[in-house]
């Protein structure tokens, strides 16, 4: 018995937010884990997030570029690098903001670190998904030509 995959292209853009959402998730556990030391060890929280929101942007980085879009170039690196971390600022900042805010906050639960990085790390995740996707790792026209042929 062969499994086969829908190929319309529905299905290709839902499979490749799946593998996003993955990756996301990847960077989440990277966040989670570096700010959760890092507080732990004295840090102010602010900082704490600062530092973790960085190694997890280069994590999940590396890992789209890779395997989710496959779109990463080593002669196109720097630029594929400066729009990835210029285009995610925008949703990190909202990300950084809320988790500033909600932790400020003092509520019961909602000042709770990791309470706060879930919020914000969601709030984040669509802008972040649609900036990476139509504009870091988009398909050249050149390279959707050679797929068009080699198919």
């Amino acid at each position: 018995m062969k499994f086969e995959f829908d190929q319309s292209p529905k299905a290709k853009e839902r499979r490749l937010v799946m593998k996003y959402a993955g990756v996301s998730l990847i960077g989440f556990c990277v966040d989670a884990a570096i700010l959760h030391t890092l507080v732990e060890l004295g840090m102010a929280a602010a900082w704490a997030r600062l530092i973790s929101l960085t190694c997890a942007m280069h994590v999940t980085f590396v890992i789209n570029g890779l395997h989710v879009f496959r779109e990463l170039d080593r002669k196109r690196l720097p630029r594929q690098w400066a729009g990835y971390m210029l285009t995610n600022a925008f949703g990190n900042f909202c990300n950084y903001w809320i988790f500033v805010t909600l932790v400020s906050t003092h509520w019961p639960v909602v000042s709770n670190h990791l309470f706060a990085l879930g919020v914000g790390s969601l709030t984040a995740w669509a802008t972040n998904y649609a900036s990476t996707r139509f504009f870091v790792f988009r398909k050249t026209k050149a390279r959707l030509r050679v797929l068009k042929i080699s198919d």
